[in-house]
């Protein structure tokens, strides 16, 4: 029986060199992240997780998400200790609308400084932020201050006066005409023969007057009471309807923007603006920090493209574009880099050819420079159902928390998703699972924070279309970022001493199971000719076959 102990210890140790946390042995594989540590963000840039509050978690059994429901998830999310690597590593929660509202979308708000008695209340509210701080979490509301909805108490007086005849009153913090002006999007006031409104997006949201001074003094009172409840700052919406012809866009986003900055120096707001790239750099020039970076998101955006066609090098150039552009309209722009949110279909749906395409594109948006926001749900490959791309509700279903449970929660009239790999719990365990995968690259991201704040500065084609390669620098520090979007082969690149001196590899991310990097350096039967991992060796960097690596300077 002795003789068997030392034999087991073998054995254990042996298997105890898995996927990340290989053996420091001279052979196999060596786990770069293993002897860095995580660095705590205490500034904006933030890696963001955009929940949809009334599909997330059901305390209450309403049917209905809430705050509380986020609450009881945040250590899913962050929870507070950088030596696990249990939970999401995220340190930023974009909130969906909370304030009340008639619509289950809540983008119709009826009273700004509030919570929907849906979502629970403001202690609540203020438990949560509570319990963020506690975590290095920072919370970010969506404002919409482009409308309201029908049931504010503004608008109800603005109405009944103007159909008394009286525009000099509450009718003035809205877009109130006697007349059509002719202009697309009025609606006509219900039982009057000549009195319209505008309301672009639908007749129950009618548009603020930004340029009444009424109006901003009440924004002003809305900003100040969440930033003095420990709000970080806001997810704007519409901001591309800010700009009228009537206001002037850019001013009124600055006045927003030095306003908040009032009660909070450090405030961070990013703004929802669906319009081409030019008008992106336009609207730097009013201050604020981000704004969402379309053109690369989305089912026809520039990650899909380059990662479902195995073609990297354009991706790099065109990253390299868009930052330097940003930065040249606002030194401190922040870019905001996404695949999906609430208003598109799943990003799981970009990629018929499976899950080493959705790992392939969360490491490409999410080591891009800027902040990253994390859709709930894409974690985990939550997928719309076929047939319903066009239903707003699937694009919001229900968080898939444990797939042997079937959810109640019924805010988006019972819209549910695919989930091929498993809910949460099914992923939480399993080292090839994409949950782990997101996992490794927010930890990765936290060890270097380089990779969110540097900006690029050059980018190499090594004579290779699949390979997507920059380098970014901040505060005379500099990484590479390298992708092999390739699906079918690896690929040999020289790194010479002008790109990165010293280069060692800081960090991995393998898409493909088959070749996720083990302790073993094959058998008689493995093709080693087949890398299994990368490795750098003299300036010679092999990367399989969709794969990623930073790379930095050996200190």
């Amino acid at each position: 029986m002795k003789k068997l102990i030392p034999l087991l210890l073998v054995v254990i140790l042996a298997l105890s060199c898995t996927l990340l946390t290989a053996c420091d042995s001279d052979e196999g594989y060596k786990d770069p992240t293993l002897n860095l540590s995580k660095i705590p963000s205490t500034d904006k840039y933030r890696n963001y997780y955009h929940i949809w509050v009334c599909s997330f978690n059901d305390t209450n059994g309403d049917e209905t998400g809430d705050l509380q429901g986020i609450i009881d998830k945040l250590d899913y999310i962050n929870d507070g200790n950088p030596d696990t690597d249990t939970d999401l590593g995220l340190d930023g929660i974009w909130l969906s609308p909370i304030m009340p509202s008639d619509s289950y979308h809540k983008y119709d708000v009826d009273d700004y400084m509030d919570i929907d008695p849906e979502f629970g209340d403001l202690e609540t509210f203020d438990k949560l932020i509570e319990e963020c701080d506690k975590r290095g979490i920072v919370v970010i509301l969506d404002l919409v201050l482009n409308h309201c909805g029908t049931g504010h108490e503004f608008w109800k007086q603005a109405l009944a006066e103007a159909k008394a005849g009286k525009m000099d009153g509450y009718a003035q913090y809205y877009k109130i005409s006697e007349g059509l002006p002719g202009v697309e999007g009025w609606r006509q006031v219900f039982g009057t023969a000549d009195l319209w409104y505008e309301g672009q997006f639908s007749s129950e949201m009618p548009e603020w007057n930004l340029e009444y001074e009424g109006t901003r003094q009440y924004f002003e009172e809305v900003a100040k009471f969440w930033l003095e409840r420990g709000v970080a700052g806001f997810r704007l919406d519409a901001v591309k309807y800010m700009d009228d012809g009537i206001t002037d866009g850019n001013e009124f986003l600055n006045w927003l923007y030095t306003t908040a900055q009032k009660y909070n120096p450090d405030v961070y707001m990013v703004g929802e603006n669906w319009q081409g790239n030019s008008y992106l750099y336009e609207t730097y020039e009013s201050g604020i920090d981000s704004q969402f970076a379309f053109s690369f998101a989305n089912s026809g955006g520039n990650f899909v493209s380059a990662v479902n066609s195995g073609t990297g090098n354009q991706l790099a150039s065109q990253l390299m574009k868009f930052d330097q552009n940003s930065v040249e309209a606002n030194e401190n722009v922040i870019n905001a880099m996404f695949l999906s949110n609430h208003d598109s279909v799943r990003s799981a749906n970009y990629f018929p050819s499976g899950l080493s395409f959705q790992k392939m594109a969360a490491a490409a948006y999410m080591l891009s420079p800027g902040n990253s926001y994390t859709y709930y749900g894409e974690e985990i490959g939550m997928a719309v159902p076929a047939g319903m791309n066009g239903n707003d509700a699937f694009f919001r279903g229900a968080m898939n928390w444990d797939d042997t449970v079937e959810s109640d929660i019924w805010c988006t009239a019972g819209a549910y998703s695919d989930c091929p790999y498993g809910g949460v719990a099914q992923q939480t365990e399993d080292e090839n699972s994409l949950l782990s995968f997101y996992r490794r690259i927010v930890k990765i991201k936290n060890q270097n924070p380089e990779i969110a704040r540097g900006h690029i500065t050059e980018t190499y084609t090594f004579d290779n279309t699949a390979i997507c390669a920059y380098k970014v620098e901040y505060e005379g520090k500099a990484l590479l970022i390298i992708h092999n979007m390739d699906k079918e082969n690896s690929h040999t690149l020289t790194i010479t001493e002008e790109m990165m001196d010293d280069a060692v590899i800081r960090g991995d991310l393998y898409a493909q199971t088959a070749n996720l990097p083990t302790a073993d350096t094959g058998t008689a039967d493995m093709d080693t000719s087949v890398p299994t991992y990368a490795t750098l060796d003299n300036g010679t960097l092999t990367m399989p076959a969709q794969s990623s690596v930073v790379i930095g300077c050996d200190d």
